[in-house]
């Protein structure tokens, strides 16, 4: 089948989901590349957008073994009308659960054709330098697979004559899916004050402008995700977890999660 472009729709907060579909487009290798950023906090208020003759990658994180709450409300924003989809989940090295399973659904209901699916492994959003988790992943070894992964995808695409040929694909996961536990409205990362420069970094890759900058970095509750993005991004690690319910997660994670998963993926 002719493919003419690649559209690249991702929700990518610290960056992993982003840089594994980036790799499964060189493999494809098929010019031009487009992207539609749904991280970004404009995104939420964006008008529905639609696909139509592209191949779309589209990668989103797990939190928890599912889709972000934030990430499904911003894919609802975006309308298939039969387009060709490929869907990536990046997990913590834990495990990813139902999340590639309700990523597929949910661009199906959105009107794609899924025709491969993949879950990769990305340094987890807790993950810091006194407890790594998954550190440096995506690594080489992580991107190579990508791209071998979206080679592969176009030998598929060479393969099928027409839509109505495409069989749906098979990804491990259950339905119902895993219940999300209510977050917490004392829970979003601390500020120390006393090492904060006000860059405002922090709020700028704050995907649901839960950040503003004062006297004071001030964090809205009810906004904060918990993906870490502003942690990530802060130059002086002013930004930090220190709640006891995300010490405890991160002290499992450390202890549990060192053995080194492998990405999975399906075509």
């Amino acid at each position: 089948m002719r493919i003419d472009s690649v559209q690249l729709v991702y929700y990518s907060p610290t960056g992993n989901s982003k840089m594994i579909i980036e790799e499964i487009s060189k493999g494809i290798n098929i010019q031009p590349i487009k992207t539609t950023d749904l991280t970004s906090p404009s995104f939420s208020t964006a008008r529905t957008q639609d696909y139509h003759k592209e191949l779309v990658i589209i990668g989103a994180p797990v939190y928890s073994g599912r889709l972000p709450i934030e990430a499904v409300k911003r894919i609802e924003k975006i309308e298939g009308n039969e387009t060709l989809a490929v869907t990536v989940v990046t997990y913590g090295n834990r495990a990813y659960d139902d999340a590639l399973l309700e990523l597929k659904n949910l661009v199906t209901e959105q009107g794609f054709l899924p025709i491969a699916g993949a879950a990769f492994i990305g340094e987890h959003s807790f993950s810091s330098e006194e407890k790594p988790i998954a550190e440096g992943r995506p690594d080489i070894r992580d991107l190579r697979k990508a791209r071998k992964f979206g080679e592969n995808i176009k030998g598929k695409l060479e393969r099928i004559d027409d839509k109505g040929t495409i069989s749906t694909i098979d990804v491990p996961g259950n339905f119902t899916y895993k219940e999300i536990s209510e977050k917490a409205s004392d829970v979003f990362p601390s500020t120390e004050d006393e090492e904060c420069t006000k860059c405002g970094r922090c709020a700028d890759v704050c995907p649901t402008n839960a950040i503003t900058i004062d006297t004071t970095v001030i964090t809205e509750p009810s906004l904060c995700t918990l993906c870490s993005a502003c942690v990530k991004v802060c130059p002086v690690n002013a930004r930090t977890w220190k709640h006891p319910r995300i010490m405890k997660a991160i002290n499992w994670l450390n202890s549990n999660c060192q053995e080194r998963k492998e990405p999975e993926t399906y075509l």
